[in-house]
């Protein structure tokens, strides 16, 4: 497919996911990996081995999603029925639309009552919400806001960029692998490791590029010194990147110590001004990420225009 109609793809797409958000009565190919990933790792978790079988099920998934679109868009010859496949791909793999309504939501639940938020809350996070304060709530819900920037719309572009509509199925299945089974608790601590080291690589530029966006956003470029200092304490080598990027331009502190599936996990703090957060907070953190996003779609264009002259 030409670049340009490429450009043309990336936009239709995106402004598919600016509109309509994912799809609630539609259904949605993460659904799908999710559930080709609890198939394999039901049959595969448990015995000797289970390193291997882990690494086996994510790099076999990773590598028949790609190659499965990558056949698809080979043997689809009319050039308009590729275009409108490839702009679907790039709505369904975008959640920048999703995300945001999610988080306003748990503020707007929070402002009716805490067990609302957290409710609310538990739908975006992986921690156990049941004793998060009014606080906990706003920060997990801006936490999760900075981190799936990265993860749900700039990682995405980024691999868009790069390798086409296959590579963006396949970093998808890569965050869902990892979102199913990349945590170092007991049951997953070996078989989903290969999951979440291919997730750090997949990430490791686009979390990165995230936090630099989210920085040009704001327009206080003095913050870059503050995220390369605490991006670095967070124990994921790629999500405290964007954190530190919203904590800075807040001015307010994230991390802390948090139950994962009954586990506690003592998540180093990203800043220091541990100030109560406000829907103004959430006002201002959704600025920022629909900007950073609105840089990144340019960006992408741009590159894919370069790529044609």
């Amino acid at each position: 497919m030409a670049v340009n109609t490429m450009i043309i793809v990336l936009l239709l797409g995106w402004t598919l996911d600016l509109i309509l958000g994912d799809p609630a009565r539609l259904p949605h190919p993460v659904v799908w990996f999710g559930r080709m990933i609890a198939w394999g790792e039901h049959r595969l978790n448990h015995g000797p081995h289970r390193m291997a079988k882990g690494a086996v099920l994510a790099v076999s998934l990773i590598v028949m999603v790609f190659g499965l679109w990558w056949l698809v868009r080979r043997l689809t010859p009319n050039p308009w029925v590729l275009l409108a496949l490839d702009a679907v791909v790039v709505f369904y793999c975008l959640a920048g639309t999703t995300l945001i309504r999610e988080v306003r939501e748990v503020f707007l639940a929070l402002d009716r009552s805490l067990d609302e938020g957290r409710r609310q809350v538990a739908r975006i996070v992986g921690r156990d919400t049941s004793q998060l304060t009014a606080q906990e709530v706003r920060t997990a819900a801006l936490e999760t806001l900075a981190e799936n920037l990265s993860d749900g719309v700039i990682a995405p572009l980024f691999w868009f960029a790069l390798l086409g509509t296959p590579g963006m199925l396949a970093y998808k299945m890569v965050n869902t692998l990892d979102s199913m089974i990349g945590y170092r608790t007991e049951r997953y601590r070996q078989f989903g490791c290969w999951a979440a080291r291919i997730d750090d690589v997949a990430n490791y530029l686009p979390a990165r590029l995230t936090a630099l966006l989210m920085v040009l956003a704001s327009g206080r470029l003095r913050l870059l010194g503050f995220v390369w200092r605490n991006g670095r304490r967070h124990a994921s080598p790629n999500s405290g990147y964007p954190e530190a990027a919203l904590a800075g331009i807040l001015d307010c502190r994230f991390g802390g110590p948090h139950y994962y599936f009954g586990e506690l996990f003592d998540k180093p703090y990203i800043g220091e001004n541990d100030r109560p957060l406000t829907t103004a907070d959430m006002r201002t953190a959704v600025r920022i990420n629909r900007t950073a996003e609105i840089l990144m779609v340019v960006i992408v264009a741009a590159v894919l225009a370069t790529g044609n002259l």
